[in-house]
């Protein structure tokens, strides 16, 4: 067997809604606040009128310091300005492209000449390796009857010990002379005591320009 429904005349149902819709807040409604435990209700409103002049006094103060914040900023960002502007203007009145464009330039300009520095002391290098500037000299009298250190032995070698030793002999019949080639600071042939004495001597120089 159904269960029998039951239906609410439709009066009743208008007086339902009647009251519910009344029973909504309105906007100017005065605002219900649930009650604390233990406490009276707080009311929003009735707080920010009576505290409105702090709020007030503080925010125009937060907006004063945000002004001269900005004050200061733009302060600062225009003496920045005129030092960059000081900067990048150059004597002639170029900017600071053009100023770095020059600078860039006598920089190359400067490692070119370098290079070529470079390639000329290399070249010279090799020139006075090969100079003959290191010199020896021993004079002596082979013969007793001439007065006076009129022989002699001179010894000239380059930076790597290569040269000759010249041997002069005076007498009264003539002068001889002998010259003996010299390589790594060695000769090749049997040398006089003078005659080594020249080559130790040219040996203990150092070479031109301090090469070795």
């Amino acid at each position: 067997m159904a269960a029998a429904v039951y239906t609410a005349p439709r009066s009743m149902r208008l007086v339902g809604a009647r009251w519910a819709v009344a029973q909504r807040p309105t906007l100017d409604s005065p605002r219900r606040h649930p009650r604390s435990s233990g406490g009276p209700p707080i009311d929003l409103d009735a707080v920010v009128q009576s505290n409105l002049g702090p709020i007030v006094v503080a925010l125009a103060a937060a907006v004063l310091v945000l002004l001269l914040v900005i004050v200061s900023q733009s302060v600062r960002i225009r003496r920045l300005g005129r030092r960059l502007d000081a900067l990048a203007s150059s004597s002639d009145g170029g900017s600071l492209e053009a100023v770095l464009g020059g600078h860039l330039e006598r920089v190359r300009k400067a490692v070119d000449d370098v290079e070529r520095v470079a390639v000329r002391t290399t070249t010279v290098e090799g020139d006075v390796r090969r100079s003959l500037g290191r010199v020896g000299l021993v004079r002596f009298n082979p013969f007793e009857d001439t007065g006076g250190n009129q022989s002699f032995a001179l010894a000239i070698l380059d930076a790597q010990g290569d040269g000759f030793v010249v041997s002069s002999l005076h007498a009264r019949a003539g002068t001889r002379v002998y010259a003996k080639a010299i390589t790594g600071g060695l000769s090749e042939s049997a040398l006089s005591d003078e005659e080594s004495e020249a080559l130790r001597q040219a040996l203990a120089r150092p070479a031109a320009g301090g090469l070795s």
